[in-house]
């Protein structure tokens, strides 16, 4: 079923019967856009008003090689949930107590920066009280932090 468009909806276009694009096929653009319909042309076409470089084109396109334009992703996916709340990253004052050891690594996504974080295990303290915490948040971190990652060194070399 193809997508019903409107005269004034933006839409790209496919670059399957252009002929007079430069470089290798395989490396060019499968659509280009956005173009504004101008004109319904029945059920099955759309005529759109080409930019400057696509001047020399015939502006009438089937509805099989044109395509919705999308300008964010909220307006491509208006059903996907928006993770807001970042991940929990506890403060060195929210720690409860001198670490034990550091049980494993993990690199996450927060505001658009790969940031690494550790599993740390307090002094004290049962398993589900582990939490995930940045390297500049873990008391003595260095120490811990070198000890982690020698103990990953002797554990891969084992294997």
């Amino acid at each position: 079923m193809e997508p019903d468009f409107k005269e004034g909806d933006q839409v790209l276009v496919s670059t399957l019967n252009f002929n007079n694009l430069k470089g290798p096929k395989k490396m060019r653009d499968s659509f280009v856009g956005p173009f504004t319909i101008i004109k319904l042309i029945g059920k099955n076409a759309v005529e759109v008003k080409l930019t400057e470089e696509f001047s020399r084109k015939h502006p009438v396109f089937p509805v099989s090689l044109v395509k919705p334009y999308f300008q964010t992703e909220e307006d491509k996916f208006p059903s996907r949930k928006k993770n807001i709340t970042p991940p929990e990253i506890v403060e060195v004052e929210d720690s409860p107590g001198p670490v034990s050891k550091i049980i494993r690594a993990r690199k996450i996504r927060l505001n658009g920066k790969d940031q690494r974080q550790y599993l740390v295990r307090f002094k004290n303290q049962t398993a589900d009280k582990d939490k995930w915490l940045a390297e500049d948040a873990i008391p003595d971190g260095n120490l811990h932090l070198r000890r982690f990652r020698a103990s990953r060194r002797t554990e891969q070399s084992h294997q």
